[in-house]
């Protein structure tokens, strides 16, 4: 059956209650009422898979990011939606891989904007809203202009932040935007703050009900803005840098390299904040905690991703379909339901959260998704697979990646090329993707180049060919 949008008529055509609703993992009685467990999705900037504590950082600290490790669950094999922004987003809100959703690319609205998901698109807040959640987003969307018909006043019930991932490359912005109305500032405000603190608003007048609070942060995503007293600190610890100077949007930085590690805390400290909260009004066990990045790490802006290690031991980063680009950090912590300190390395995908959170609030997932539910493997039971994971990204002379199995295939160079080149690589005996083995497996090989046809349907917004 082939893919496409899922659109609201056939939303409400296939969803339902689902009887056992009562029987999920996430579901407390009280009384006769049942409570649908709450979904915090934490979705981290250009935060690359080495760039936190647990997953083998050694320059600085992520202790809070670091916790829902040490309470929950580390995955070592998750991939990203895409390797930039807005597909990566779209694929996480949809369910539905880059060879099947609308946003293939990071495609530009003037004067404020990025390309619109079409109308009547089903996302997991319109999902969950018909399961009795409310939701919010507070952060960056890049998935529609103001007004459009993908305003994310249309899916979410409470939006602060930024709407278009061009403006948001400047932490200190003359607007955000709350649900339609633009905010404006004074350009002296670090937004981060104004975000987080939204957030949690939110959190506390859901208290009593059900939420899908979604976070998509701009750090450490350039410019390398951070407050003055974290950056300070760090500039003392890494003064080797002094002279280097970072331009992008917004103010300069002096020292850009130092400014990554101040954000990086800052974020942890918001983290830590929220997790705070979450106790303080007596929601940690009915909450589900999610931590992830949008894609591998950035090289803009002055950062430095090579001296920190961004990428761990993988090739590539942003914008790469290599591993650096689309292998990504993922931390859930389910207090009473993940088992503290576990680790997976069940091939998982941002298409896998639309399933998932279906699962967790007892409704019937809609029809024609990618993403497969990965409750199974957070709560200790028989989880299925993936066939294989599918990846396009229509931007570089566009490139497509398949892995399946331990075996990875990326060709380059493919917009108006269906014969481009095929690269092979065997992730179990080399993750770092340095031996092309494409010669040593023909019949592999031609196995792969099928799927890259048959993955994916054709899209006139962002064609490869």
């Amino acid at each position: 059956m082939g893919h496409h949008p899922l659109t609201r008529r056939r939303f409400l055509e296939t969803a339902g209650l689902c009887a056992a609703a009562s029987a999920w993992p996430g579901c407390r009685k009280t009384g006769v009422a049942v409570r649908k467990p709450n979904i915090l999705f934490i979705l981290a900037d250009d935060l690359g898979y080495g760039d936190l504590g647990c997953y083998g950082q050694k320059k600085f600290r992520t202790p809070h990011i670091d916790r829902l490790a040490a309470e929950g669950m580390r995955f070592t094999q998750h991939y990203s939606g895409s390797t930039v922004c807005a597909p990566s987003r779209c694929s996480l809100l949809t369910g539905l891989h880059t060879g099947h959703a609308a946003v293939r690319g990071n495609r530009e609205v003037q004067p404020e904007g990025q390309a619109s998901m079409p109308r009547g698109t089903v996302t997991i807040p319109l999902v969950l809203k018909n399961a009795g959640y409310a939701s919010g987003i507070f952060g960056k969307w890049g998935l529609g202009a103001p007004g459009s018909d993908s305003d994310p006043s249309v899916y979410f019930d409470e939006f602060f932040g930024y709407n278009c991932q061009r403006q948001a490359h400047n932490y200190y912005p003359d607007h955000l935007w709350h649900n339609r109305e633009k905010v404006r500032l004074d350009g002296k405000t670090y937004s981060h703050d104004l975000i987080l603190g939204a957030a949690m608003d939110f959190i506390r007048s859901c208290r009593n009900k059900p939420f899908f609070c979604y976070l998509p942060v701009t750090i450490p995503h350039a410019s390398m803005h951070a407050p003055e007293a974290l950056h300070g600190k760090y500039r003392r610890l890494f003064p080797d840098f002094e002279d280097r100077i970072g331009r992008y949007s917004g103010p300069d930085v002096v020292n850009p390299v130092a400014a990554f590690p101040a954000m990086m805390e800052h974020l942890d400290c918001g983290v830590g904040r929220i997790l705070g909260l979450l106790k303080e009004l007596g929601l940690e066990e009915d909450t589900v905690v999610i931590f992830s990045s949008d894609n591998g790490p950035h090289a803009e802006g002055g950062h430095d991703p090579e001296f920190w290690d961004s990428n761990g031991p993988f090739r590539g980063m942003k914008r790469d379909l290599y591993e650096g680009g689309i292998r990504v950090p993922f931390l859930v912590r389910w207090p009473g339901k993940i088992r503290p300190g576990s680790l997976s390395d069940h091939v998982s995908a941002f298409w896998d959260m639309m399933p998932t959170v279906c699962e967790l609030a007892g409704i019937r997932p809609t029809e024609n998704l990618d993403g497969i539910s990965i409750l199974p493997a957070l709560t200790g039971m028989h989880q299925k697979g993936h066939e294989y994971l599918y990846w396009e990204f229509s931007e570089r002379g566009g490139s497509q990646a398949i892995l399946k199995g331990d075996l990875k295939a990326v060709r380059l160079s493919v917009t108006g090329n269906p014969e481009a080149e095929t690269e092979l690589y065997d992730l179990a005996a080399d993750p770092g993707e340095t031996r092309n083995v494409a010669a040593l497996k023909p019949d592999a090989v031609r196995e792969l180049e099928k799927l890259f046809l048959t993955a994916r349907t054709k899209s006139m917004a962002f064609p490869l060919f």
